[in-house]
């Protein structure tokens, strides 16, 4: 798959291209369902199967402030779009520029002049351009004009729309299975391993502690059965998302994963970790020995919840 990215383009790609445009955060079913789209209409026009995307997400150069959470990476993004089948993405970064350029201006520079699109597939609520004036109808008018065709995506969902929003609600519930029946396979978090105070190796469970990327989405505070992959084998992983208040009275909020029977070195590893099950709260306890026997009882049924997903038919990861 093809990367474009911002000052690597000078005269155009060589071949025409379907087009669709968005975060794709989470790459959700919804957006499954797009992407599919795209690579069918691709084959028909004989094109490139292309997707447009930004980074960092207009809403956090928008509003900064209200900005929701992001559920992935953008090199996450990238690699669930190359196992979608994407041929090529053009990463475009989102600034103060970019923010006030007209729709018409955005159709001429990028979908026409730089991606040369045949055919453009948007949901049937999408806006885009300074003051989200860019519809799908202007587009349809704009097409005619400039001899590429439109496509409006339908609003994909089963209960209700599946969206990057719901996702997040669920996330934030604790609810990791209403947020895999949207996503279609468990959260996945990644992150950078870093050094912390060593306090789970004292107690006989090392931890490896995840940094984030900024404006990171997390599941509730509390205890979670996973899985990672390491050396290409899966192993369980029990997963702490708080502030560890066993020990402090405002802690910062951490990501703490124990691989049970993994005895290699982690630092510096780009780690991902599912999302399987929620085992508790977040919790104090009377003594260390308390805290330790609940820890024993959150591996046990790590191990066993790991179990049933390796043995089963639900996917571990998307």
């Amino acid at each position: 798959m093809f990367v474009l990215r911002d000052g690597e383009i000078d005269t155009g790609v060589s071949e025409p291209s379907v087009v669709t445009i968005g975060v794709f955060d989470g790459l959700h079913r919804g957006h499954q369902a797009v992407i599919a789209q795209v690579v069918a209409l691709a084959r028909q026009y004989d094109a490139r199967s292309t997707v447009v995307t930004f980074d960092p997400s207009p809403a956090m150069v928008l509003a900064p402030l209200k900005a929701p959470l992001l559920l992935a990476t953008l090199d996450q993004r990238l690699e669930g779009l190359e196992a979608l089948g994407v041929d090529q993405v053009r990463v475009i970064t989102f600034d103060d520029v970019l923010k006030l350029e007209t729709a018409r201006h955005f159709i001429e520079r990028v979908l026409v002049g730089e991606l040369r699109a045949c055919c453009v597939v948007v949901g049937e609520d999408f806006h885009f351009g300074h003051n989200r004036e860019g519809t799908v109808a202007m587009l349809v008018d704009v097409g005619a004009q400039l001899g590429f065709d439109v496509v409006p995506a339908p609003l994909y969902g089963d209960v209700e729309r599946w969206s990057s929003t719901s996702v997040r609600s669920a996330l934030e519930n604790g609810d990791l299975a209403d947020a895999e029946r949207v996503l279609g396979h468990p959260f996945v978090l990644r992150g950078v391993v870093g050094h912390g105070d060593a306090r789970g190796e004292s107690l006989g469970y090392p931890t490896a502690n995840l940094a984030l990327a900024p404006h990171q989405a997390l599941p509730r505070e509390g205890v979670y059965a996973g899985a990672t992959r390491l050396d290409g084998s899966w192993w369980p992983a029990a997963i702490s998302v708080g502030t560890r208040p066993q020990f402090y009275e405002d802690g910062a909020l951490l990501v703490e994963v124990y691989v049970p029977g993994f005895e290699g070195d982690l630092y510096d590893l780009d780690l991902e970790v599912t999302f399987l099950a929620r085992l508790r709260e977040q919790m104090t306890f009377q003594s260390v020995d308390e805290l330790t026997a609940h820890i024993e009882d959150d591996v046990v049924k790590t191990l066993e919840i790991f179990e049933e997903y390796s043995s089963g038919d639900r996917k571990l990861l998307g």
